[in-house]
């Protein structure tokens, strides 16, 4: 697959960060994504607020729309909170990229256990979307963000070597980048009347 190349990455390089907010799974049928633009893990630049369907399939073109639709035209990252969001709402890696043309990064703080996944997922109408976001992102690989202390990323569009660059750049106040962790605070906080930690 074709790569965005950083012949030098800069650093306060534009990252959207994003997270969903928390949802009643027997009530509510939508749930908030909420996007921090920061630059590098510096400065928060802006939010952007965009609504996706619990374990629907609509999460991908939500971002994509989100992003062509913004003023924020230097963004030059996109870093989810893992592979999905509400529920099993994944996002195809990919397809992201293709659409927007800005490299995408997962963080989570621990490897996912794909065979738990899997099972929870053979019964949902969308199983084989699912598995197919799921096998195109790749298994995560391990970073270091805080000496001795690790996360794991999946990546596309980009090297790991760029994607580990910048990772670290923008971890500056704990193991998950700012955008991620700012993204996360602002979504628990709207969506509950206070912010939450567990990014």
């Amino acid at each position: 697959m074709e790569k965005t190349k950083f012949y030098r990455i800069k650093d306060e390089i534009r990252i959207l960060g994003i997270d969903d907010a928390s949802f009643n799974l027997y009530q509510d049928k939508k749930t908030m994504l909420i996007g921090a633009i920061f630059r590098g893990g510096s400065f928060l630049d802006g939010v952007l607020k965009t609504e996706v369907e619990i374990d629907g399939t609509d999460s991908t073109y939500q971002i994509i729309e989100m992003i062509k639709n913004t003023k924020h035209k230097d963004i030059r990252i996109i870093m989810l909170d893992g592979l999905g969001f509400a529920g099993f709402n994944l996002v195809d890696l990919e397809l992201l990229f293709k659409e927007t043309r800005l490299p995408v990064i997962t963080v989570v703080r621990q490897m996912p256990n794909f065979d738990a996944i899997k099972s929870a997922i053979k019964n949902l109408e969308n199983k084989e979307f699912y598995y197919n976001c799921i096998e195109k992102a790749g298994k995560p690989k391990q970073v270091e963000t805080q000496p001795g202390k690790f996360i794991y990323i999946q990546y596309t569009g980009i090297t790991f070597s760029d994607a580990t660059k910048i990772v670290r750049l923008s971890s500056t106040r704990s193991l998950i980048p700012e955008p991620i962790r700012v993204a996360h605070l602002i979504a628990t906080g709207v969506a509950l009347g206070e912010s939450r930690g567990g990014a």
